[in-house]
């Protein structure tokens, strides 16, 4: 596209590189539409987003703030009650006193992440994350003008870094870590006592260890289920309602903050944010009543429960998934045998031939960095279970 004389597009957003998952996510949502009506409609599981919605609870409290006019600006750390009921499921569900001064309420994860990186990271500052990860990390680092650094991890180590990696990579420009367990695109978790040793080094280097938590509700290990928040105030953790509590589109996360930290983060969110959406925030409150609890946790084990269903038939047709994912709700599968089967490169023309041939959306791995993700794709399992069944029907035909 020609650019427009006087328009100058900044060094910053010319060096963002495209949201590949929403790219494919395009190109599907065109093909459904050219088959629509036809005997084999698409099959999305290439976002990961809950088919669940937000509980009857939720919706009636949102739908209340709204009739009652409860839709002012609030404290652009969040409602204090829902601070004290965030705090409060930290003691319920992890036994681990959170003060509610520590938590500052976002408008959603994304917001978590800028804040947080913002606060923390300065030009020329190097942040070590691991490989394959989250992409958007990458760009929230970027965005304070740091350096996201890529640890490459592996099968054997589940993905995830180790302390020796770390170690390792730490350079002076180094300022800290990023990690995210359960991970996006594996599912899988940081050992509890890996992530430990990570800290230590982290903590002995004078830096900052900052964990993005926002799959932890859906952990499927008792193992792996628990918060880094537990070792100790050093920590920077990041959490969301979009996929435990299933509210993505109401756009609310929070930050959990050493109390030093809160200040200066609450002064970017005022700037930046105001304050994040009050209707959602009086209906997350509902979030935290016990009959939306019991909820929750009866579609926590539905998630297993296609977890269960679905990985085993992928492995049988060649879409190896290496390590069993403990948490959330993604396979990362291995497509170098469905490649060579199908005479095709790699994951990024597979996850095409996906769409054209089965009618199955799935996000290759191009966007989640560089250790061997051109060998990945990565199916989301947030689909009812007669959606995944129908779509692994097809590509075992395909693939046969």
């Amino acid at each position: 596209m020609t650019q427009r004389p006087g328009l100058r597009i900044s060094g910053r957003a010319g060096r963002t590189q495209p949201f590949h998952v929403m790219e494919v996510a395009k190109a599907a949502s065109a093909i459904a539409e050219r088959v629509q009506g036809s005997e084999r409609p698409m099959i999305f599981l290439n976002i990961g987003e809950p088919d669940f919605t937000a509980p009857p609870l939720v919706q009636q409290a949102a739908i209340e703030a709204i009739a009652q006019g409860r839709s002012q600006y609030t404290p652009a750390t969040g409602l204090p009650a829902l601070r004290e009921r965030i705090s409060g499921w930290y003691a319920q569900r992890f036994g681990l006193q959170v003060p509610a001064s520590r938590i500052v309420v976002t408008a959603g994860a994304s917001a978590a992440l800028q804040l947080a990186c913002l606060a923390l990271f300065e030009a020329g500052d190097e942040v070590l994350m691991p490989d394959p990860g989250y992409p958007c990390n990458r760009q929230f680092v970027a965005a304070a003008d740091a350096l996201a650094v890529p640890l490459p991890t592996n099968a054997q180590q589940r993905f995830q870094p180790s302390a020796a990696q770390v170690r390792a990579a730490w350079t002076p420009a180094t300022r800290g870590v990023l990690l995210a367990t359960p991970a996006n695109p594996t599912g899988t978790s940081i050992a509890p006592e890996v992530l430990r040793e990570i800290h230590q080094v982290v903590r002995a280097k004078g830096g900052v260890t900052v964990v993005d938590e926002i799959y932890l509700g859906l952990s499927h290990d008792e193992r792996y289920g628990q918060t880094a928040l537990a070792l100790g105030e050093d920590i920077v953790c990041i959490n969301s309602f979009s996929k435990y509590f299933h509210m993505t589109g109401w756009r609310l996360g929070w930050l959990v903050l050493p109390p030093e930290l809160v200040a200066p983060v609450e002064r970017l969110a005022q700037h930046l944010f105001i304050c994040p959406s009050t209707i959602a925030q009086h209906a997350a409150l509902a979030c935290f009543e016990p009959e939306s609890l019991a909820e929750y946790e009866r579609r926590r084990a539905e998630f297993r429960a296609r977890r269960d269903a679905f990985i085993p038939r992928l492995n049988a047709m060649g879409l190896h998934v290496p390590v069993m994912p403990d948490g959330a709700f993604y396979a990362w599968a291995d497509c170098r045998q469905a490649c060579q089967r199908l005479g095709l490169a790699g994951s990024w023309e597979l996850a095409f031939a996906l769409m054209e041939q089965a009618r199955v959306a799935v996000t290759p791995g191009r966007d989640f960095g560089a250790q061997d993700t051109e060998h990945f794709i990565r199916f989301s399992t947030a689909n009812d279970m007669g959606q995944l069944m129908a779509a692994a029907n097809r590509l075992q035909a395909l693939l046969a």
